[in-house]
């Protein structure tokens, strides 16, 4: 997909460009790599292999470390905002966080005080998320392929077609069941990446 300006939309986020932008926002705030290990529970060296780019983080690592920074993780993977409230198939920002595969396409053009947060979810065969939790609520529409979805312990088998709606403060996470990878339709009440 290329956006109206010629430019790859469905490309992952170069690792050498989120961790320039990471170590560019962890020197403006005058920290140590050491007090975001400690913060955030990874390891110096990976800290630094993902400031390199020789590493990617997991996307719960990711808002991890955004929130030890004090920013959202749109600093480091959005694109500018536009204004317009239509959001065209091939124009969205589409990006990927470690297995390219797995890739996040947002479908809502953002706009002060929203309350919706809506992405589609492609993931491959296999994957299981990490352990999520975060404020408001999130709702999920299976539209290929089948999940397991684990919800504060209890565990929901959703296929094509089939939905859930919860809280988002109780931990889940999700694996995609079968052979076929999964599209899935995801709305929150809180953006994306907080």
């Amino acid at each position: 997909m290329r956006d109206p300006k010629g430019r790859g939309v469905t490309e992952g986020v170069a690792d050498k460009a989120l961790g320039q932008k990471i170590r560019k926002r962890r020197r403006a705030i005058d920290m140590t790599l050491q007090q975001v290990s400690e913060r955030v529970g990874l390891s110096i060296g990976f800290l630094s292999q993902i400031e390199r780019g020789t590493s990617t983080p997991s996307l719960a690592s990711l808002c991890n470390i955004a929130g030890v920074l004090g920013v959202s993780v749109d600093a480091f993977v959005a694109s500018p905002v536009r204004h317009d409230p239509v959001s065209r198939q091939g124009e969205r920002q589409t990006f990927s966080l470690g297995d390219a595969r797995r890739t996040y396409e947002l479908l809502g053009r953002e706009f002060p005080g929203a309350n919706l947060h809506p992405s589609l979810v492609r993931r491959p065969p296999g994957h299981v998320s990490e352990i999520m939790r975060n404020e408001g609520e999130d709702f999920v529409y299976v539209l290929e392929g089948s999940m397991l979805l684990e919800v504060a312990g209890e565990r929901h088998i959703l296929n094509s077609g089939d939905s859930m709606h919860f809280q988002s403060h109780l931990p889940h996470r999700s694996t995609t069941l079968g052979s076929d990878p999964t599209l899935e339709l995801w709305v929150r009440t809180q953006p994306f990446f907080p």
